[in-house]
């Protein structure tokens, strides 16, 4: 992983809090001084922090569970889903689905749905419909697209939840601490970081600052998946090698009848 240069964090205005009557008081280690009326993040404890997060994430992704991408705020959505889906990562950008993770069999039963409208659509079925009930599927499946497209293949549980913004996101927040899922998050001045396993401080409003921070942080999870990948192909090798060399079935000599 490529070392986390504190100018490009600063470029990318990753330090521009809240303003300071806005601020949550956990935040204060992280705060570097105050100016013009908003809080300014001290850098260099997030590009440690970021160091720290993309250390445990790559891990995750090394061994093969899922990282949930949460955001629902307008400067965030594209991003997320560009740099979660570019790392074939499940995310979340319309609408958190109540109990997504604690009620995760109902989430799952509405993903198999839209499969099996897609089969329908695929064997022929689904033109046996009237037109109008053609219509309510289309409907339906359209959906379910939106709200639960891009968790469709997330068969089971996440192995970490990434946010941004998690004032915004509470219920994913409080569903993840509820089955014990580690949480990673950018944290602007105005939360609480202490509802986080790895906090990132972070300006969580600027798309620039969310796209530098992101970027980092997908680069860390591809190089995750990149060992998983080169350690099962080395796994196979290893087994291809220590397979027994079959014996040669002994010949027996038939003798003809005379």
């Amino acid at each position: 992983m490529e070392k986390v240069e504190v100018k490009e964090l600063l470029d990318a205005g990753v330090h521009f809090g809240h303003l300071t009557r806005k601020w949550d008081p956990n935040m204060a280690p992280y705060i570097y001084m105050e100016r013009n009326g908003i809080h300014i993040i001290n850098l260099y404890k997030t590009a440690a922090k970021i160091e720290e997060t993309c250390a445990a994430l790559s891990k995750i992704a090394a061994s093969g569970k899922k990282i949930l991408f949460v955001a629902t705020k307008k400067q965030a959505k594209d991003i997320v889903a560009e740099k979660a889906g570019a790392v074939n990562q499940p995310y979340i950008t319309e609408r958190w689905p109540g109990g997504m993770l604690t009620n995760f069999v109902t989430i799952r039963k509405a993903v198999k749905k839209m499969a099996s409208i897609d089969r329908m659509k695929k064997d022929g079925t689904f033109n046996s419909l009237s037109k109008k009930e053609r219509l309510q599927v289309d409907r339906q499946r359209a959906k379910l697209e939106k709200n639960l497209g891009s968790i469709s293949d997330m068969t089971r549980l996440p192995g970490a939840l990434f946010v941004v913004d998690i004032k915004r996101e509470h219920i994913a927040i409080k569903e993840a601490q509820k089955l014990n899922i580690p949480i990673f998050a950018m944290v602007d001045t105005n939360s609480d970081p202490r509802q986080v396993d790895y906090v990132i401080p972070a300006n969580d409003d600027a798309s620039k600052s969310i796209n530098k921070v992101l970027s980092i942080v997908s680069s860390a999870i591809e190089d995750g998946l990149n060992e998983r990948k080169a350690d099962r192909a080395a796994g196979k090798e290893a087994k291809a090698e220590a397979k027994p060399a079959k014996k040669a079935e002994p010949v027996v000599a038939v003798q003809e009848e005379e």
